[in-house]
């Protein structure tokens, strides 16, 4: 059990028998009576938001989270398929719970799912992702002297800003994190 106290934000409780992350947190102490905490609270299913206040003394149980690594292996119109590395089970995911790393999600990228209860819920790619350039302008002589940039789309449809020496065709680095270029990939 969690006491109020013990509320951050990003820590993940279970309340209704749902998974939900603390997005903001304020302490407040009133000058008298008891201290509050106010929470910004997002179900980590459906992805809604709320505020709720509570009263020191509460207490909340722990989500039971799990992380495995899982492959993805393709889209099949409604949802996102990911096979489980070690007992090659499939888990399904809507659009939604994969909204913040569909850019970079391509075939075969080993991910690390969220499970809750037996059922996947939320998808964390690797660190960097390697990804080849389909469309990108050509490079201008004399565009070296100052630290330009210029866009170019990659296989998954994601736009970049990379260097200007990087040109189509070529493979590189994307920290998924920040969603931009890291480096050159040499094959």
């Amino acid at each position: 059990m969690i006491e109020c106290g013990e509320l951050r934000k990003g820590l993940k409780i279970e309340i209704d028998g749902e998974p939900y992350v603390i997005v903001q947190f304020e302490f407040v102490k009133p000058g008298k009576g008891q201290a509050l905490y106010k929470c910004k609270l997002k179900n980590m299913i459906t992805g809604t938001q709320f505020d709720r206040t509570y009263r020191s003394g509460e207490k909340f149980t722990k989500a039971s989270l799990e992380e495995r690594e899982m492959e993805y292996l393709y889209f099949d119109g409604d949802a996102y398929c990911f096979m489980d590395t070690q007992n090659y089970e499939q888990e399904f995911l809507a659009a939604a719970q994969v909204a913040d790393v569909i850019d970079l999600l391509k075939e075969n990228t080993k991910c690390s799912v969220l499970m809750f209860d037996g059922r996947a819920i939320g998808v964390t790619l690797p660190n960097f992702v390697d990804l080849l350039i389909t469309k990108c302008d050509p490079w201008v002589k004399g565009d070296t002297a100052t630290n330009n940039y210029k866009p170019a789309t990659v296989e998954t449809g994601y736009e970049i800003q990379v260097p200007p020496f990087v040109e189509d065709g070529e493979l590189i680095r994307i920290d998924t994190r920040t969603g931009e270029y890291s480096e050159r990939v040499k094959k």
